[in-house]
């Protein structure tokens, strides 16, 4: 069953997050459309999302009877104003530029009616500029889901300027119900949450590399190997309790004098641009594709999460 204030949804976009975003509220028992501006990309989308729910069922992480009922709820659309006039939920996964967002959130803002909720899947732009033009910006606010979004238990719930605090508790249960782990952003922040700790990362591992200190396949081992290891049941800041935070401050004091902190991207990063070497799309990046698939590397993530999420599913269940 599905949350009694929300009971249809639309997912505007059919990429790589549409189809698993459009999977997760049907799972959560809410009549659910993809959409797109063209009918072969709308079947498409629809044709990836019950691939997926097969995936979930496949591996016992949906039951059987709600796979089923979750496949009946999905369906797909071109019919933008019509979809958007009848739900009582749209999630927008579109491109991430400002200008596209802002027009096509002003658009839903006239269409649907007052009580629709209108949430994005931006992964760091501002939900308060995106709302700017719509005439009800405190039922807009910011649903990030991570990639996939079928198997990524995160959901980060951006709060706007104006975005009403118990539109904002209404989404938050939704996701649960949905299966996910929604953490609400309090500030709208560049970044949110996820991309703030992560984009650090990045910097600090393109340092590495570019200082010759370690090389990218290093730098992966030791991140996929050490620290993130344990990140899925262990926190940043869990840790830094458990070591105790005077020996904490001393190592961040030392350390920290050494890390990159310069504003923007790295130098190598725009060289590599400047250069063509653009990762995967061109055939080299930190890596020389060529030599590695990158369906390999993708199926390898996807299994680890898939048997992560077992492993959990397992340990809740009553003996």
């Amino acid at each position: 069953m599905s949350i009694p204030r929300f009971e249809s949804a639309a997912v505007i976009g059919t990429g790589m997050m549409g189809p698993g975003i459009a999977v997760t509220l049907a799972l959560g028992g809410l009549q659910t459309t993809i959409l797109s501006r063209r009918e072969e990309t709308a079947r498409a989308g629809l044709a990836r999302a019950l691939a997926q729910v097969e995936l979930l069922e496949t591996h016992g992480l949906a039951e059987s009877e709600r796979a089923r009922h979750a496949r009946e709820l999905l369906a797909a659309s071109t019919a933008f104003a019509e979809t958007v006039g009848r739900v009582s939920l749209v999630i927008e996964s579109g491109p991430e530029t400002m200008e596209y967002k802002q027009e096509i959130f002003a658009r839903m803002d006239a269409i649907a009616g007052a009580d629709v909720v209108l949430a994005s899947n931006t992964s760091g732009l501002s939900i308060t500029e995106i709302a700017s033009g719509c005439r009800r910006p405190e039922r807009v606010l910011t649903t990030h889901f991570w990639n996939p979004p079928h198997l990524m238990p995160l959901v980060e719930i951006v709060k706007g300027e104006r975005s009403s605090p118990e539109i904002v508790e209404e989404v938050r249960r939704l996701l649960e119900h949905c299966g996910k782990v929604p953490v609400i952003i309090n500030k709208d922040t560049p970044g949110q949450l996820g991309n703030r700790l992560q984009m650090a990362l990045v910097r600090e591992a393109v340092n590495i590399v570019e200082r010759g200190i370690a090389d990218a396949e290093a730098v992966d081992l030791a991140a996929r190997t050490g620290f993130g290891l344990r990140l899925p049941v262990y926190g940043i800041l869990e840790h830094q309790d458990m070591v105790g935070l005077d020996l904490g401050i001393r190592v961040v004091d030392y350390v920290t004098r050494d890390l990159n902190n310069e504003p923007g991207a790295p130098r190598l990063m725009r060289e590599m641009v400047e250069r063509g070497e653009l990762g995967v799309k061109t055939g080299k990046g930190f890596y020389d594709w060529s030599k590695r698939d990158p369906e390999e590397v993708r199926a390898r993530r996807d299994n680890f999460v898939l048997e992560f999420l077992k492993g959990q599913r397992r340990r809740r269940q009553p003996s």
